[in-house]
């Protein structure tokens, strides 16, 4: 029941599990209550693949809530805090049934790790574009002090409900309600730029509003949950572009308009227990899980693929065009290959996997951004690239 020693056990597990290091992150975490920014959050009452599902909107007002909402608030899991689209501000507590939930505060492992990644550091000028709960725009105005931040979201209920209890921790950054891709091209420029949601490519006005030394951190992802990959953008103190897409194992949920696919859990049980119209006996080994630069050229050059990570070996699924595949051991050095469907899934992942090793198996490539605002990305010796797509009308998110 006490928010402090929860805040110090939090803080305590992100150095023993997420690389958390002493410093201006460490030292932020340690000091904001998070029960201030999320007064109320949500947590998940119905069973999964229950339908309507249902959830409990917990209020720290309410003695009887406090113990589950401490829990949830310095947990190692997302907090859920907005159903439906919901306002924030002046919500009664209850059980709310059907739709979804619009808003969820990232894992803290996650962005701790991302915000550390990003180099805070006091009088620094910081663009937080994904508002959702207030946790990284809380960070920043900690460590950077808040007149030099301003947190952007496309939800004007998140940013009303972040402005209230920003300034009931002492913070007035500039909140900002507008498009994630657009920026904030009055404040620019920025020394720091934070995404938090997942988009198909960097946002270029982001991009120019970088000052000299300014450094931007944004996953990136096709329509696949499964292979994502963390692009990190710089300003050269000469004003030149310097970027890398890193392949990493989790990143943020997707921003609006970025569309997912995802594997049912009727083709997940499909993939694990049905006999396929092929099977195969391979010897070379489907690709290790740490092949994560494998992984993710595969998120972009092949597409449409999603992994069920839940299966005891490999199984990949399109739910486009309802191929699937599994891969289970069949001996010492021998592997059985099951699949159904018009694409070979497994046919595509060798001759992808061949082209990887070829380019010095790389997890991080070069980033670049062209003349007209195209974005390739490619290994260092240049064998293995791809484009990222076009501009979309949309691209921008609150989920953070």
């Amino acid at each position: 029941m006490d928010p402090v020693a929860a805040r110090a056990a939090m803080v305590a597990e992100l150095v023993r599990k997420d690389g958390l290091r002493p410093g201006p992150v460490y030292e932020a975490l340690l000091a904001l209550p998070r029960e201030a920014l999320m007064p109320q959050a949500y947590v998940r009452r119905s069973a999964p693949g229950e339908e309507p599902p249902r959830w409990d909107l917990l209020d720290w007002s309410a003695p009887q809530d406090r113990p589950e909402l401490l829990g949830l608030l310095y947990g190692r899991a997302s907090v859920p805090i907005q159903h439906d689209g919901e306002p924030l501000l002046g919500r009664t507590p209850g059980t709310r049934s059907g739709a979804s939930i619009t808003s969820m505060s990232t894992v803290m492992g996650l962005t701790a790790s991302l915000l550390q990644e990003l180099d805070l550091r006091p009088g620094q000028r910081v663009l937080d574009v994904g508002t959702g709960a207030g946790v990284t725009a809380a960070v920043a105005c900690h460590v950077c002090g808040d007149r030099g931040v301003v947190t952007l979201d496309r939800d004007r209920h998140l940013t009303e409900a972040a402005a209230v209890r920003l300034a009931d921790l002492g913070f007035r950054p500039d909140v900002v309600c507008g498009s994630g891709d657009e920026g904030c091209p009055a404040r620019a420029p920025f020394d720091r730029v934070f995404v938090s949601y997942t988009v198909d490519r960097v946002p270029a006005a982001l991009v120019e509003q970088l000052a000299p030394g300014g450094r931007l951190l944004a996953h990136v992802s096709r329509a696949s949950p499964s292979w994502p990959g963390l692009a990190l953008v710089e300003r050269t103190c000469d004003g030149k572009i310097k970027a890398e897409l890193r392949a990493v194992e989790f990143a943020h949920r997707a921003g609006h308009g970025l569309e997912r696919i995802w594997l049912s859990k009727e083709f997940q049980q499909r993939i694990a227990t049905e006999a396929g119209t092929r099977t195969r006996r391979s010897t070379p080994a489907p690709p290790a899980d740490a092949d994560r630069g494998l992984w993710l050229a595969a998120d972009h050059l092949l597409g449409g693929l999603v992994r069920d990570f839940g299966a005891e070996h490999l199984s990949v699924g399109a739910p486009g065009c309802e191929s699937w595949m599994r891969v289970e051991p069949a001996g010492p050095g021998r592997w059985n290959v099951t699949a159904d469907g018009p694409r070979d899934i497994w046919r595509e992942i060798q001759d992808l996997a061949v082209l990887w090793r070829a380019a010095d198996s790389p997890n991080r490539y070069t980033l670049l951004f062209e003349p007209g605002g195209g974005q390739r990305v490619t290994s260092a010796c240049g064998h293995l690239s791809w484009r990222l797509p076009d501009v979309r009308p949309l691209d921008e998110g609150s989920p953070a």
